[in-house]
């Protein structure tokens, strides 16, 4: 019975080095959990801990031909470039903590977005109940009360549109906002 020894790290670099993409990968699988436990120690986050390590493993990727081993073990390489990333993004974040401390605080009466949001939901259903009872009136009624409460149009306008004098325009509104007063109150009974 024979046993394979697997490759060693000079093995695996050297055909990570010629661009065997899986024998980088067996690096990775075999020096990845050491790479991300130190950078955990170095870091205190496990988040950060992994961008440490998958920077680590880009960088050893980029720069393969650069690594140097140690004892035949790429280990102790991957371990100060992950000191170095570590490093690196510990700068990064006090530089954001610093630059956060510079921004000046919102001024007294800013919004919250979430309150527009909740805002803009309130009044689109408010529009859709409205819809809801203007479809209740009549079509005569809809289209005068459209073009002249909502959209602006004069009551001449209005009637020359419409095919119709400008009384019964203006009565057709006048009768619609009746209705439309009156099923809001009831609406708002039912409510209560």
């Amino acid at each position: 019975m024979r046993i394979e020894v697997p490759p060693s790290d000079t093995q695996l670099l050297a055909a990570g080095t010629a661009g065997d993409e899986a024998a980088f990968g067996q690096l990775f699988e075999r020096h990845a959990r050491a790479v991300y436990n130190h950078a955990f120690r170095l870091c205190g986050s496990w988040s950060v801990a992994e961008d440490v390590t998958q920077t680590t493993f880009v960088t050893a990727w980029r720069r393969r031909r650069e690594v140097r081993l140690v004892d035949g073990s790429v280990l102790p390489w991957l371990l100060v470039v992950a000191t170095n990333a570590a490093r690196t993004e510990h700068r990064s974040r006090r530089r954001w903590h610093a630059l956060l401390r510079r921004v000046p605080p919102e001024p007294e009466g800013t919004s919250d977005p979430a309150d527009e949001v909740a805002d803009r939901l309130r009044d689109e259903q408010r529009m859709r109940d409205l819809l809801a009872l203007v479809r209740k009136l009549p079509r005569a009624e809809r289209e005068a009360l459209a073009l002249c409460v909502w959209s602006g149009v004069g009551y001449p306008q209005a009637a020359a549109i419409l095919g119709v004098t400008e009384g019964a325009v203006r009565s057709r509104v006048s009768r619609a906002r009746s209705r439309l007063a009156r099923m809001v109150a009831a609406d708002t009974e039912e409510e209560r």
